[in-house]
């Protein structure tokens, strides 16, 4: 659940934070009184590309931060399949620099757009008058599947699984680079040996 959102330098707004903690928050006005502003910084925290035109003033940086109670997402798994710290009130920053340049952190950590729409797809759900983005999204649908289909501990060991291959993968890479460094020395540790044993025995000969 969204329980913050303060945007700094964003489209017409300089400083803005709104709590969103406690019971059901409606936002209304008539057009023009900036609902959708709230809706765009909304999105461009969670990952919507964005450009200069973003910035209220192009000399400073557009800052959007949102918080979010996660306690109840089960995300656990997915916060370390993509190394991220969990936080059951996880702080999302996205940044937009006067050059032009973006960057977004998830708990202080830097995260890419792939990863910030990721997490997206499991935080917010933005209904429009004639969309509802979940039901479209290919990953939803699967999750709904499972849910019928009873598939939560089956998902659950096979993350568990999954996790545990990837460090067996890095575990089995760094034995076989070590193995492979052994073996360089080893080479040249005999051909070294080869070469002194040759030099002793012609020494040996010519002394003879």
């Amino acid at each position: 659940m969204l329980t913050q959102l303060s945007i700094n330098n964003y489209a017409l707004i300089n400083h803005l934070s709104i709590d969103f903690s406690s019971g059901l928050s409606i936002i209304t006005g008539e057009t023009g009184a900036g609902k959708s502003i709230l809706l765009g910084a909304l999105g461009l925290v969670l990952g919507n590309r964005a450009d200069l035109s973003s910035l209220k003033d192009t000399s400073t940086k557009c800052i959007v931060e949102a918080k979010v109670a996660i306690s109840n997402y089960s995300l656990q798994d997915f916060f370390i399949s993509v190394d991220l710290d969990y936080e059951p009130e996880t702080i999302i920053r996205r940044e937009i620099l006067p050059s032009g340049k973006s960057r977004a952190f998830v708990n202080d950590t830097p995260v890419t757009l792939n990863v910030l729409n990721e997490l997206r797809s499991k935080l917010i759900d933005v209904h429009s008058q004639h969309q509802t983005m979940q039901l479209s999204d290919a990953s939803f649908q699967f999750e709904i599947l499972d849910a019928l289909a009873k598939n939560t501990d089956r998902i659950a060991s096979y993350k568990r699984g999954f996790i545990q291959l990837g460090s067996l993968k890095k575990e089995l890479l760094s034995l076989e680079t070590a193995q492979k460094e052994a073996n360089k020395q080893y080479d040249y540790n005999f051909t070294y040996l080869q070469s002194l044993k040759m030099q002793i025995l012609k020494k040996t000969n010519n002394q003879v």
